[in-house]
This record gives C-alpha cells, structure tokens and sequence, in this order.
C-alpha cells in the first residue's frame, strides 16, 4: 500500500519547472491515484453515487515550478473547481485533506449561506480541523480558533472567496510511518465532512 513518507517532500526542492514536475508526476501523482481511488470507492458506497479521480497536471505552467501539487475527487468525470469536492494535496510541509470550494464554485452564494445557517454542523468536527481561504497559500487557521462566521461571510460576499476545511498531517508526523493509519485517518477526514458537502452538493 502506497503512502506518503517524509522524504517525497524534498520533491520541492528540486530546481526548475521540468525536473520538478518529473519528480511529482514519479513520486507524488502515484501515491494520489492509488490513494484517491480507494477514497472514491468507499465515498462511493457511503453516499451511493459515484467519484472520479482528477490529478492537477499544472500544464499551464510554463516557467515557475508548482509550490504545491494536489488531486481532487468529484462527482463530474470532466474537471471537478466547479462543484464541491474532495481534495488530497501536499506543501513543502504538510498533507492536506479538504472538502474544497474554489474558483468560483456554482451557487457559492447560497453554500456560504447554508453553512452560515447550519454552524453547528462545524462545532460537531473535532479539534484538528482547520480552515483554508486561499489554495494558493500555505498559510491554514485551527477551525477552533478561527472567526468562521466572518470567513463564511467572506465566501458569500467576496466574488474571488473560497472556503476550505479538512485535516493536515505534517511532513514530520509520525502517522506518516503507519499506512494503514495515516489512510484511515484520511478517510475517516472525509467521512466527518460529508454532512456538509451533502449540503453544498444538493445546492449545486
């Protein structure tokens, strides 16, 4: 069973568009396929319908090599930034796991709205999750710590707002030495996000 160690981090250190992305397309996209498909066939099953797998290629790259590299898990079997889904990613210091509302998703209005009027869905998830609002940064909030009524507001009101939230392992955590763990823990991220991508999906 593939899984990612603490080594497939250092694929962003290589130099240069061309060797970095041989280095993800070697090292990382295997780890996603693999992983990605077992998270659709149990996704699958628990919300009877079906998920396909989308792999970021970053062909519109040309000069600057990507600082993050992710894969999504969508109901639509073409492209997957116009719905909700589920996105397992990696930055130079972390994994993350998020159910993903971006560039502009249908109906984004009306999601920020139900997620506003449905906050108590948030407090149920444990004290590991954490909130992105920009998928081109790093930088992440502990829900537990983080305004969520202003950053929902955000998504509803801003035009270029988006809204993530799931789980991340650090490159150094040690569940990173256990599969069989670490992919579990991953599923089991999802599994605790379903309520609100139900939700989100039935408005899109």
């Amino acid at each position: 069973m593939l899984m990612f160690t603490e080594k497939d981090f250092d694929v962003f250190t290589i130099e240069g568009l061309d060797p970095r992305m041989e280095g993800i397309r070697s090292i990382i996209q295997p780890k996603f396929q693999e992983l990605d498909d077992y998270f659709a066939d149990q996704l699958g099953e628990k919300l009877e319908t079906e998920f396909f797998v989308h792999i970021a290629q970053h062909r519109r790259r040309t000069v600057y090599p990507p600082e993050n590299t992710w894969s999504a898990l969508s109901q639509k079997k073409r492209g997957y930034k116009m719905e909700a889904h589920f996105q397992l990613g990696i930055w130079p210091d972390y994994l993350f796991m998020w159910l993903s509302l971006i560039d502009n998703p249908k109906s984004e209005k009306e999601i920020a709205q139900v997620f506003l009027d449905n906050q108590a869905l948030f407090d149920q998830l444990d004290d590991d999750f954490y909130l992105s609002i920009d998928h081109t940064q790093p930088e992440i909030e502990r829900l537990n710590e983080t305004d969520l009524e202003k950053h929902l507001i955000r998504f509803r009101d801003v035009k270029k707002g988006e809204f993530q939230i799931g789980r991340i392992i650090k490159k150094t955590d040690d569940l990173l030495n256990d599969p069989e763990k670490a992919r579990d823990y991953m599923l089991k991220t999802y599994e605790e996000l379903v309520p609100l991508y139900q939700l989100a999906i039935e408005l899109q």
